[in-house]
């Protein structure tokens, strides 16, 4: 959501900010501009509704020079998409790009309003740009314009403000929003995102809730809230670049599916050794942490809600804990009850999502034992600020809609239930070893199931003028029923709704007829029997079903049964290597509807704003 690039430099940016903001397309936009310091006390602009693409072709018709500029795309929140409500927004001599939503934006805009500042857009961001300025006229102190203007601010905010006056300096803000700047030698770079700056630097800060930095070509310089100056630590970037290559595949989404085997064997190498979970792996100390926890509260959005729910199925049966999960923004808005000896587990891909990131700092004030993050960013907010830290080594996620950052998070989810087990003595040597065992065969697992990519691509074409689909699992299946129907509606713009197959007569079955297809996951378990009286509920009533299951389940294709065979896997495992075949049907569905796959409408990857 909302992308963020800024550089001072003695070279011309404007190529530099315009391949930052390709780097961050993945993350869904609706506009994009630039702004360029021309060192003439002039502050060039260009904005256009769309790609970027079609602003790299209106910079080609009219170039931008200087060696300081910002640049941002925009994911609509105040006001429609549109040009003129297009970051960066302009106050006289000051030029301002903005991540976050600012809540109080109406009450300042009646101020500025009343002061003189006249409004040219419907975005909250504009208030920043005519603040500024007003501090700025005062003092023309850029910097302290800045640190006065954003204490009136409430809300969350990423933002970088330029001054036509002072061509090599910016002055940036953080508060809910991230931020990182980027160290080069004689130049420095500010992003939302280090991947939008691995092709000029891999050298990087992170700025913490409150900061206010000043940037120059040769120093940055970072104060806290209080004006007091502090240090950020220099981090060297591990992240590889090739993931904006899409290679022999037509979309990121696809290219990410049939990574995830390797995904996998990352996120367990050095995780387990011999037939033992090494508790290391989740932070120093974690071991000791867990033998204390006598409750799990997980916290999520989105996609990571539903491998929260799977791991709840896991830990009580492993490690004999009790777990809650619960919707981040659900969380934060409720009274609830801290157990003792509580753990609080945050899963996120981004680890910005801003709602998981506001529950994290609510649940460290209400006195949960410690944290832990499950997380696929290295240095992200929810990593830093938690005590304890899984990353998922899933490698960058481009496609809006999560796939291997969904089966790296269950990868790491069942270590740590084992691992919960393990430190509790609850899960015996025995059960330990046959866990790591299970783990050691998923890469494979997940290899055999993408083996199913030709029949799903055939079956994909029924779904061709469905409107409507109904998803069913029961136990550890039900939440990726919930993903199967998720990743369909997001990808393909089908309604989708997903139920425990269980609850069918419970009012589902209203819903039932031949233009509702319904897509069971069957893996061979305890609840297979249960679940073949759920299908026959449906067949009943003219239903067409689209039942993956497992070769060595007892079910056959017949008239209204649609059979697609799935490898036999260990019981454990069935969630993750099930969740494969329903991202490969949404995959070839949404082929099939002509949407933007990698870039669904209306959805952003990273959502850093509530």
């Amino acid at each position: 959501m909302c992308g963020i690039v800024g550089a001072v430099a003695q070279r011309d940016v404007a190529e530099i900010l315009l391949e930052g903001l390709h780097r961050l397309e993945y993350r869904g936009y609706d506009s994009a501009g630039i702004a360029i310091n021309n060192g003439d006390h002039q502050i060039q602009r260009l904005r256009r509704l769309g790609k970027v693409q079609a602003l790299n072709d209106a910079l080609q018709e009219t170039p931008l020079s200087g060696g300081t500029g910002i640049a941002h795309t925009r994911w609509a929140t105040h006001g429609e998409p549109s040009e003129v409500n297009a970051h960066p927004h302009i106050s006289s001599r000051i030029a301002v790009v903005h991540n976050g939503i600012i809540e109080n934006h109406e009450k300042l805009r009646e101020k500025l309003k009343g002061l003189g500042f006249e409004f040219s857009s419907q975005t909250d961001t504009e208030v920043i740009a005519h603040l500024v300025e007003h501090y700025l006229l005062q003092n023309n102190d850029l910097l302290g314009a800045v640190q006065l203007a954003v204490r009136e601010l409430d809300g969350a905010y990423g933002t970088v403000i330029m001054d036509a006056e002072q061509p090599e300096r910016l002055i940036v803000a953080r508060s809910g929003s991230p931020l990182v700047i980027g160290v080069g030698v004689g130049e420095h770079f500010i992003a939302s995102d280090q991947q939008a700056l691995l092709n000029v630097t891999r050298r990087f800060m992170f700025l913490e809730e409150g900061d206010v930095a000043e940037i120059t070509r040769r120093d940055v310089k970072i104060f806290a809230l209080d004006g007091s100056p502090v240090e950020r630590q220099l981090v060297e970037s591990s992240v590889t670049q090739d993931a904006s290559d899409k290679g022999e595949y037509r979309h990121y989404m696809m290219k990410e599916i049939f990574e995830q085997p390797t995904a996998i064997i990352n996120t367990l190498e050095n995780r387990i050794a011999g037939n033992t979970v090494l508790c290391e792996a989740f932070g120093s100390g974690a071991g000791d942490i867990f033998k204390t926890i006598e409750h799990v509260q997980i916290i999520a959005c989105g996609t990571s809600y539903h491998a929260g729910m799977v791991a709840r199925y896991w830990l009580e049966a492993m490690a004999g804990v009790s777990c809650n999960v619960e919707i981040a923004s659900e969380f934060r808005y409720r009274k609830s009850y801290v157990r003792p000896n509580s753990l609080i587990v945050t899963l996120s891909q981004s680890g910005e999502t801003a709602d998981t990131l506001a529950a994290l700092r609510l649940a460290k004030e209400m006195g949960y034992t410690a944290s832990l993050s499950v997380c696929n960013v290295p240095g992200s907010s929810l990593v830093r600020e938690s005590d304890l830290a899984f990353m998922t080594r899933a490698g960058t996620e481009i496609g809006v809609a999560s796939t291997k950052a969904f089966t790296t998070q269950l990868a790491g989810l069942l270590l740590f239930c084992g691992a919960i087990g393990k430190s509790k003595g609850v899960l015996s040597e025995v059960a330990e070893a046959e866990l790591v065992a299970s783990l050691k065969k998923l890469p494979d697992a997940v290899n055999q199931a993408l083996a199913l990519n030709d029949s799903i691509a055939t079956l994909a074409e029924d779904f061709a003028e469905k409107h409507h689909a109904l998803f069913l699992g029961r136990g550890d299946q039900y939440p990726i029923a919930m993903e199967g129907a998720l990743k369909l509606k997001e990808i393909s713009y089908i309604h989708a709704e997903a139920y425990a197959a269980g609850e069918l007569k419970h009012g589902p079955l209203a819903l039932i007829d031949a233009d509702m297809p319904t897509i069971v996951v069957a893996p061979n378990n305890e609840l297979l029997e249960k679940l073949k009286s759920n299908i026959e509920e449906v067949r009943a009533r003219g239903g067409h079903l689209y039942v993956f299951a497992d070769d060595e389940a007892a079910l056959v294709e017949s008239e209204g049964i649609t059979l697609l065979r799935v490898p036999a896997v260990d019981e454990i495992l069935a969630p993750i290597v099930y969740t494969i075949p329903l991202q490969l049907l949404s995959y070839y569905v949404a082929i099939i509807k002509g949407t933007d796959v990698d870039q669904p409408r209306n959805l952003a990857k990273s959502v850093t704003v509530e």
